[in-house]
């Protein structure tokens, strides 16, 4: 009877679980497309229009694909999850599981496990896929910029590069207006080039990533040790042309999102000690300070001065000191990259908290329980992903605790979903 027993329950688990990875896999296409088309068509749209080749505009939106992923499986195991029970709920399979004696622990568990599952691959897509798909990124974006100059330099664009600061102005047919290139010379001299219109032309040069074929130049040095005097220089046209090496590794700089976690930890460290050495260094700023001011007012004492008139004299030494006092110094970078830690673990996590909600919240689909469960499912992900911008704001803005900005959107989850449950079994009863 055990082994039976054990049978049947193994077939409606793997039934139980077909039914939400289908759903799961609907859900996460839908996400998907959602996140790819608000993040990833915009950037392969301006690539695209710089005329770069299609098969390298399709391998970077490729590299940028993990972040979508990692944001895309929490929120389709929670509408994957709610589908599976509206479905259930709604066909009476539920109903038929319990007259059966199959408790609804062993209906839920296979969509735990599976929960889990996805937390584990969104947290690999987002710690692991991530940094590797940035790194990429920037190698792909370097070698198109070599080839591709337009990805560089658009219309009323500033570019910094190693040694040099290119302006540009409006776009007229293949030309750039009112360019201005702000450098330094062989000898370290500050260099202001300006030139009517400039195009982009084909290097000859391979250690040339970038030439600029500016008509309508003028040019003006200056000399720092003898700043009363400049040169300038007029040409009608001239080729300036940029390095490969002075070329940006792309336009995504790898912040603490696209890091692993290690990483950000480590930079975390680094930062908890520059800042630990800036709270030193105010704190014996302040302790001089104060030693000068005292030493000064005992100075006005000796000489003879009232104490009323030695205080009045050093009142703005003491609001300087007051303020600084006051004023400990602040390291918003740090919060940014504390919250950024905590939220590569907290919305992983989210895709098993979600089955935890989606289990006694599926089972009010009582009628059309996929299509109830899918707007259910979108009506969470909205209120979860508010929650967790807040969270974001007040964490880097209001100097709150990290850990508690990040996990109160799971914490708010799972509390839902035990009041959820204790309100299902009292109207049972």
């Amino acid at each position: 009877m055990r082994r039976e027993g054990r049978a049947r329950y193994g077939k409606v688990s793997r039934y139980i679980a077909v039914e939400f990875l289908s759903s799961f896999g609907v859900a996460f296409a839908f996400f998907f497309v959602v996140f790819f088309v608000n993040q990833l068509l915009v950037m392969a749209s301006d690539i695209l229009e710089s005329k770069a080749p299609p098969g390298q505009v399709l391998l970077l939106v490729f590299y940028a694909t993990p972040a979508i992923i990692a944001m895309s499986v929490p929120f389709a195991s929670l509408v994957g999850a709610l589908m599976a029970i509206g479905r259930f709920s709604s066909d009476r399979e539920l109903l038929v599981m319990e007259a059966s004696g199959i408790p609804r622990s062993r209906v839920y568990l296979p969509m735990v496990v599976l929960g889990l599952l996805f937390s584990v691959i969104s947290f690999g897509a987002n710690d692991v896929l991530l940094p590797v798909g940035t790194i990429n990124y920037g190698k792909l974006y370097r070698r198109l910029a070599t080839t591709t100059p337009a990805l560089e330099l658009g219309a009323w664009t500033i570019k910094r590069y190693e040694d040099a600061t290119i302006v540009t102005g409006p776009v007229e047919g293949d030309w750039l207006r009112d360019v201005l290139i702000m450098d330094r010379t062989e000898d370290g001299k500050a260099r202001v080039i300006g030139a009517e219109r400039a195009r982009l032309g084909v290097p000859e040069d391979p250690a040339a990533a970038l030439v600029l074929e500016l008509e309508g130049v003028f040019i003006q040095t200056t000399d720092a040790g003898r700043p009363d005097r400049f040169d300038f220089a007029e040409a009608s046209s001239l080729d300036y042309t940029v390095a490969v090496k002075q070329v940006s590794d792309g336009s995504r700089a790898a912040g603490p999102r696209e890091m692993s976690s290690v990483d950000v930890a480590l930079a975390i460290r680094a930062k908890e000690e520059s800042f630990l050495k800036r709270i030193e260094a105010r704190e014996r700023e302040v302790e001089d300070r104060r030693a000068e001011a005292l030493e000064k007012y005992r100075l006005a004492l000796e000489s003879g001065e009232s104490g009323r008139s030695a205080l009045t004299r050093l009142g703005p030494r003491s609001e300087e000191l007051e303020r600084l006092a006051s004023e400990p110094p602040t390291d918003r970078s740090l919060r940014v990259y504390r919250m950024e830690f905590w939220k590569k673990f907290s919305i992983p996590a989210g895709a098993f908290f979600f089955v935890f909600l989606a289990a006694p919240l599926g089972t009010l689909a009582r009628r059309s329980g996929r299509a109830v469960g899918f707007a259910l499912g979108l009506l969470v992900a909205v209120v979860y992903w508010g929650l967790l911008s807040g969270g974001s704001l007040v964490s880097t803005r209001l100097d709150a605790s990290p850990f508690w900005s990040m996990w109160a959107p799971n914490i708010a989850v799972l509390a839902g979903a035990i009041a959820l449950a204790i309100g299902r079994r009292a109207l049972r009863r």
